[in-house]
């Protein structure tokens, strides 16, 4: 992807002012040991008087050796293998303030929080275990796609910015003074990050459970996360940004993909509030079970599923923004960007009573699909995809796709389809010039539920009136292109008032998709806004 070095800068500085398969691929992303032969774990003072004349402190926790801290070069605060690595994992707590003339936090290698362990081995979860706090503003770029964060189990992330001050994940080559061709960022620049939670997934028995044994690896690293709490807390992540993560083939054998944001059995007790994912090479959002909650999340131009579910989430979602489109390569050409809008999985290990099949609720979701192949795999621009037994309640859906000459919006597997009478839509529009894949328009795999065999996907759908299919190029959106219009002829349908729903996180939101047109002042509106303005210049 060439970009002007004005634009490699702004495209940062605009989202600080205005305001991410299922295991199905096998790669496996290593971090390599590369440890220079400086050491930070020095006495030396890093309170270094930069350019601009300020006091600068760049980050430090406590080891078993002493203080260690990154060092001030003037206007980045840098942090080498020597300070986190694959082979150190942070113990104590550590915070990432703002550096002052649009300085950044740049890492060589992985940045692991918290200790890490099998508990059939000796290893013992933390109670309370280190935090990694980020203040509003700060920005932390990372050098390859082996740097990742890791946040174990019992530790958290609190990296809370602002709608002014808003939080920035990337990569180094977003910044001229550290991308050395001189051709800018791109996604699997960077690992992206993973947190691992004591929730509740499919992935361990209930016995695992009640012995504290649930020990899950986890994708893309050695990590492990699981256990039977799903309202354990991993910390909050809000108004932040999270560009040209996730990570491909790596030297060192098969494994998995990584992806921009993994939640690993995170309880209800984390919230993710006001994300942009731009950019990233696998999914955008993968939750592996536990019950945590996403709201006011836009993801733009990710390679494989902007949101993927699975192991039996039970969690909550609202506010939804999701948009296929292209980016252009540092050899420059342009490519496609985007399969499923969900990838929505039910089961990966095995139901039980102590977790049924992946259950969200989910309110207020817009989708814009293509009729492309991603470049990651060539796999269709979808909607929505339904596998392995998933159930799930969503209101107030926007889906479009005004050409398919090779794709649908709506697709099932014949497991998805064993239990697709618990798959509700309410309130919910399509517009797409090809709606289902099925060939013959029916449920009859033979796995289907008794009463929905022979019923046409058009009537499950529909569910009498509740629904409403209107074909490609129908009036949704407002001249900006991304807001409802609520105004429009074509959608005659009114949305659900919600009131049904748990009020103590879904809103009122009296309109169908995720943005209004007439909550033009909205912090909500706005960072769609200027997420989508990020993401047309890439």
């Amino acid at each position: 992807m060439k970009l002007s070095g004005f634009f490699k800068v702004s495209l940062v500085a605009t989202a600080i002012t205005l305001a991410g398969c299922g295991g199905d691929i096998n790669i496996t992303p290593t971090v390599n040991d590369n440890s220079s032969t400086v050491d930070n774990s020095t006495n030396n003072s890093n309170n270094t008087t930069g350019n601009t004349g300020k006091t600068v402190t760049c980050s430090s926790y406590e080891s078993d050796a002493g203080k260690v801290e990154g060092v001030f070069d003037g206007l980045d605060c840098l942090y080498n293998d020597s300070f986190a690595s694959k082979n150190i994992h942070i113990a104590s707590n550590i915070t990432f303030e703002e550096l002052p003339e649009g300085g950044v936090h740049l890492f060589e290698d992985a940045l692991l929080i918290g200790a890490d362990g099998d508990t059939t081995a000796g290893f013992t979860i933390p109670t309370n275990g280190p935090t990694m706090t980020v203040k509003p503003g700060a920005t932390l770029a990372f050098k390859s796609g082996e740097a990742i964060i890791r946040i174990g189990r019992g530790a958290k992330i609190q990296a809370v910015g602002t709608s002014s001050k808003p939080i920035v994940f990337t990569s180094a080559k977003a910044f001229p003074r550290f991308d050395d061709e001189g051709k800018g960022a791109l996604y699997a620049d960077w690992g992206g990050i993973i947190i691992n939670g004591n929730g509740i997934t499919d992935q361990c028995t209930d016995a695992e459970r009640d012995a504290s044994t649930c020990n899950v690896p986890s994708e893309g690293i050695t990590s492990y996360f699981g256990g039977n709490n799903n309202a354990d807390s991993s910390g909050n992540i809000k108004w932040a940004k999270i560009w040209y993560a996730g990570s491909g083939p790596k030297v060192g054998g098969e494994g998995d993909d990584l992806n921009s944001l993994t939640l690993n059995a995170v309880g209800s007790g984390s919230e993710f509030d006001y994300i942009h994912i731009h950019q990233g090479f696998d999914d955008g959002i993968e939750i592996f079970g536990g019950a945590t909650t996403l709201k006011h999340v836009v993801v733009t131009d990710t390679q494989d599923d902007s949101f993927d579910f699975d192991a039996g989430w039970q969690g909550k979602a609202q506010f939804l923004f999701i948009k296929h489109g292209t980016v252009t390569t540092r050899e420059g050409e342009t490519v496609a960007m985007g399969n499923g809008g969900f990838e929505a999985d039910g089961v990966k290990g095995k139901s039980s009573a102590q977790v049924a099949p992946s259950n969200p609720t989910i309110a207020n979701v817009t989708v814009i699909t293509s009729d492309s192949l991603s470049v990651r795999d060539t796999d269709p621009s979808i909607a929505f995809k339904f596998d392995d037994e998933f159930n799930a309640n969503f209101y107030n859906v926007l889906m479009t796709k005004d050409t398919a000459t090779q794709s649908s919006c709506i697709s099932f597997s014949s497991d998805g389809e064993k239990q697709a009478d618990k798959i509700m839509f309410h309130n919910s529009v399509m517009s797409c010039a090809a709606e289902f894949n099925d060939a013959d328009g029916t449920f009859n795999s033979g796995k289907e539920p008794a009463a929905l065999t022979a019923t046409t996907l058009t009537a499950w759908f529909d569910k009498e009136g509740a629904n409403q299919r209107i074909g490609e190029g129908a009036n949704l959106f407002a001249a900006n292109g991304f807001a409802t219009n609520t105004t429009s002829t074509d959608i005659t349908i009114t949305a659900n008032n919600l009131s049904g729903l748990d009020s103590s996180f879904f809103d009122a939101a009296p309109y169908i998709g995720a943005v209004s047109d007439q909550d033009t002042t909205s912090a909500w509106y706005k960072w769609v806004e200027a997420a989508l303005s990020a993401a047309a210049q890439d």
